[in-house]
């Protein structure tokens, strides 16, 4: 497992624009105020991007052929067919 490296509070005030810059480039930071972690500075998750029909198409020119009744065998062992009220929970 990998742990965020701790920064504290301080630090965060001090050296806020290289921890932003690391942050954009995807580490994460635990803060920490006057030695208890009071939160988390997390990269935002980027949307992926478009990927037109023809990359798709290249990207999957590899892949093993599939039949439509194994892919809809698929389809149906992945689904959660049972209606859960959140509320039951």
């Amino acid at each position: 497992m990998v742990s965020t490296p701790e920064i504290t509070q301080r630090d965060l005030r001090s050296r806020s624009r290289e921890i932003m810059d690391a942050v954009e480039h995807g580490q994460s930071f635990t803060v920490t105020r006057d030695g208890h972690q009071i939160g988390q500075l997390v990269p935002i998750r980027r949307r992926r991007r478009f990927v037109s029909r023809q990359e798709f198409a290249a990207m999957s020119r590899n892949a093993p052929d599939t039949g439509l009744e194994a892919f809809r065998a698929d389809q149906e062992a992945a689904a959660d067919h049972e209606a859960t009220d959140a509320y039951d929970q």
